[in-house]
């Protein structure tokens, strides 16, 4: 292929909800490729918080997408736990209950908040601007 951007390694994304709808909203919402300048991407879906742990203690995780309505354990809950106990902690993303939890997604250390019901555009651009952080640039 003449396109690099086409060759690159998958980034792996975790999408955890205990929820499957959310699950597949998500996926659904960003798609294969949510921006020409990132590699695809392949997901990881869990639903339970032991699940969510392993995954990101394995290291291969490139974000993480945590339903901060999920029960018995929420994403934000999570999300702090995650960023208080890995060292270079991938970036996470809470989906809130509505815009005004916000500030609750802020105490979890979450890099980005989006409000259900899930608007696949504020998902993609959250999702985009994290990733590319952390992809380097490519030259075509």
């Amino acid at each position: 292929m003449s396109d690099t951007t086409a060759s690159r390694t998958p980034l792996k994304v975790l999408v955890y909800s205990d929820d499957v709808n959310t699950r597949k909203q998500v996926i659904l919402a960003l798609g294969r490729r949510p921006h020409p300048d990132l590699p695809e991407l392949e997901y990881v879906e869990v639903a339970t918080e032991p699940v969510v742990i392993q995954n990101m203690d394995a290291g291969h995780i490139s974000l993480a997408i945590l339903d901060g309505e999920a029960v018995p354990a929420g994403g934000m809950g999570i999300a702090k736990q995650l960023k208080d106990e890995i060292h270079q902690c991938p970036p996470v993303v809470v989906l809130t209950g509505r815009p005004q939890d916000a500030w609750l997604a802020t105490w979890s250390r979450a890099e980005a908040a989006v409000p259900h019901p899930i608007d696949p555009l504020q998902l993609a651009e959250a999702v985009v601007a994290l990733l590319r952080a952390r992809v380097p640039a490519t030259t075509a």
